[in-house]
Parts: structure tokens; sequence; C-alpha cells
């Protein structure tokens, strides 16, 4: 029964192979060293509903397997899960594009919900401008306004979870300028799951133990579209530098980023929440735009007003 549909299957290859859609069609993906026992030879479009009424006039039927993804489904409700997305426009010319079309994509192939942010719209400035208004590399200001948008979002919007994409070797990066600089009140920030606090939602970052190239290696075998080019602005972002130590380290004693991060998350982490918690005590809300911060005026908001007052001044 498998083998012959196995066979099957090998025939739905060669005739699909043979039409020439690769850039429009992706067909059943095998594994090494596994058994495909296709109980489904399941086709990914990007035109799923209009391929499907095509085939349907031409009296072929087709079945959407899983209309409702697993994790929205009603055994599955007790899980909790129900991901949104949000992809911030930062105004950095091809790469935000193509990173925009990226996020755009995803959500529509799988019937997500995707929120949109766009800084130069919704807030006067673009990451370009931000830096050459603050004279300071562009990181600091897109690291700023991420931090500030992801959860304003996620608060506006009654989100109880914010998920981002950070990896092992973004945290054994940022771990390692924490660590240099001995910034405690980061350090007792630096973990996968940073509980909800007054004006902040939970935080989780799912992929904290999965390296750059393996997410990468599982989005070319799920067939995933992801930005694949740095960020032209980040030439010589500090954390970039970090990165390039722990690579050359990494290449001497293997499994050193994974050593570092998982052992100050597991051995040291705890030493630092109180510094941490004193400065969450010591939060107000901000006169403009009701964030918590440290001062009248939050870094997000007193960055709009300086690129607002450079520009003024340029006029």
């Amino acid at each position: 029964w498998t083998e012959l549909r196995q066979e099957n299957a090998r025939w739905y290859d060669a005739a699909l192979e043979g039409l020439g859609l690769d850039d429009r069609v992706v067909t059943p993906r095998r594994r090494l060293g596994y058994r495909h026992v296709f109980n489904q030879y399941v086709l990914r479009v990007k035109a799923r509903d209009e391929l499907k009424a095509y085939l349907a006039d031409a009296g072929v039927g087709t079945e959407i397997y899983y209309p409702v993804p697993l994790h929205m489904q009603q055994c599955f409700s007790d899980l909790g899960y129900r991901p949104d997305g949000l992809y911030l426009g930062l105004g950095i010319g091809k790469y935000s594009e193509a990173s925009g079309h990226a996020a755009r994509a995803f959500a529509q192939d799988r019937g997500l919900k995707l929120h949109e942010v766009d800084l130069a719209t919704d807030f006067g400035y673009d990451i370009p401008r931000a830096a050459a208004a603050t004279h300071r590399a562009p990181c600091g200001a897109c690291g700023l306004s991420k931090r500030h948008l992801f959860n304003a979002v996620a608060v506006e919007h009654g989100y109880d979870v914010v998920a981002t994409g950070h990896n092992l070797d973004d945290e054994a990066a940022v771990l390692l300028g924490n660590v240099l600089r001995w910034e405690t009140g980061y350090l007792g920030r630096q973990h996968p799951v940073l509980p909800a606090t007054p004006g902040f939602a939970r935080k989780v970052k799912p992929l904290y133990r999965l390296g750059e190239r393996e997410t990468a290696a599982y989005c070319v075998l799920r067939g995933l579209d992801y930005q694949v080019e740095e960020c032209p602005m980040a030439e010589g972002n500090r954390h970039l530098g970090f990165k390039e130590v722990l690579d050359s380290l990494e290449d001497r004693s293997p499994g050193a980023k994974a050593a570092f991060v998982f052992g100050f998350v597991d051995r040291a982490h705890e030493y630092f929440t109180d510094d941490a918690g004193a400065e969450r005590e010591g939060l107000g809300e901000c006169v403009v735009c009701g964030s918590p911060t440290t001062s009248d005026v939050c870094a997000f908001c007193r960055l709009r007003e300086r690129v607002g007052a450079r520009a003024e001044h340029s006029q």
C-alpha cells in the first residue's frame, strides 16, 4: 500500500517537474533517512484559492489540508496559541521593502493576521533620518524603535505575549557586550522569558537555543521565504563585532556560544534580577505616549521630537 502511494508520488513529481512550475509550486519534501508514506500529496502554492477554483472548473477535485492550522484548532485551544504577526516598516530602502513583502506573503499564505506599523507614516521618521538627527549608529535608533513599538502594539491590542526571533547568536553577542560593561540591569533582563509587569507585555524568545545557521536551514528545508541579506545600515555595529569574535571562538571550541548563554541563564541570571527589579520600581508614565519610562518623556518620544526638530531646522 505504501509502495503504491510512493509510486504515485513519483509520478506526480515527474509530471509537475516537466511543467516548469518550480517558482510557483512547492511539492512535498523528503527527509534523508526517512520514508514518506504520502497519506496526502500536498502542494503549496501562492494563489491557492485561484488554483482550487481553476481545477474545480476542469473537474479536478482538491481539498485544503488543515484549512485551520493545528495550533488554532479547538482540540489544542487549551494551549492558548493564536499568534499574530507584526511588521515594522523602518524605511531602510529595498531592505525594508523585501522584509515587508516576505512578512505579508507568509501571513497571507497561512491566513494569519499581520499588524503593520510604518515609522515614516505613523511617527514621522525613519531609521536613516533618526541616525542623521542623533549623529549615532542607526542600530541604536532601530533597536529603541523596535523595543518600544513591539510592546506598545501588544499592550494596545491586548496580547498576552510578545514572541521575538532572537537566536543563540543574537543572545551570545548581547550577553558578551553586557558582561564586558557589567550592565547589571540589562543582565537582569536578559532571559528567554520575561514576565509581564505594569505597562509591559510578557516577552519570550522561543528560538534562543538555535543558531542562525540552524534557523536558516529550517527555513530552506520548509520552503519559508525570509530576508537573507544583512541590514545595509548595520555595518560597524558593535554587536556584529561581538558576533565575529564569538564565531572565531566557536570555530576553535564548538559549543562555546551555547555554554556561554545557557550557563548564564541557568547559573548566573538570578544574581542580577534585583538590579533589573530596582530599575522597574523607578518607572513612571511618559507624558506623551503613556509608556513606562524613567523620565517625564520616554526615549522613543524624545527620539521623535529630536528628528522632528532637525527636519524643521533643515527647512
